[in-house]
């Protein structure tokens, strides 16, 4: 009788009749994924502490001075980073959950891509807004 798994190659690698066929591997990208995820989070870490001081810094502000400030090239970039490491971040432990719950393979492909959407329009509104106030500040201070 054979085994449903079976030794390839050289390397200890076991792969099961359906992965072979769909040629996936035992890891297929799990390492890139945890990498990416791993890079995301530590980002976040550092970008949380700067939307804390930039948070800090709007508190007691009126609306002309706090569009003057998020206008600043210094403040909107880190901005724009911290919402598209969040985005990328999220996008990436949703994936994790979707790959590792959901069974229905139309499911998980049509989940899949609304995650991706979903991280994509978040980043991109928000992308939207810090341009906007940047265009404001921009017109205010001509």
């Amino acid at each position: 009788m054979r085994h449903p798994l079976r030794q390839t190659g050289h390397a200890q690698q076991f792969e099961t009749p359906l992965k072979r066929i769909r040629g996936l591997g035992t890891a297929r990208e799990g390492t890139e994924h945890f990498i990416r995820q791993r890079l995301t989070g530590l980002a976040n870490a550092i970008l949380v502490v700067v939307l804390a001081v930039i948070g800090i810094a709007l508190s007691g502000k009126t609306y002309p001075e706090a569009v003057e400030m998020v206008g600043s090239v210094w403040v909107a970039v880190p901005l724009a980073l911290a919402f598209i490491s969040v985005a990328i971040h999220m996008k990436l432990g949703v994936q994790v959950v979707i790959e590792d719950y959901i069974q229905n393979e139309g499911a998980r492909v049509l989940l899949s891509l609304l995650n991706t959407f979903f991280a994509v329009a978040v980043a991109a509104a928000a992308l939207f807004a810090i341009v906007r106030i940047m265009l404001a500040a921009l017109a205010a201070g001509a």
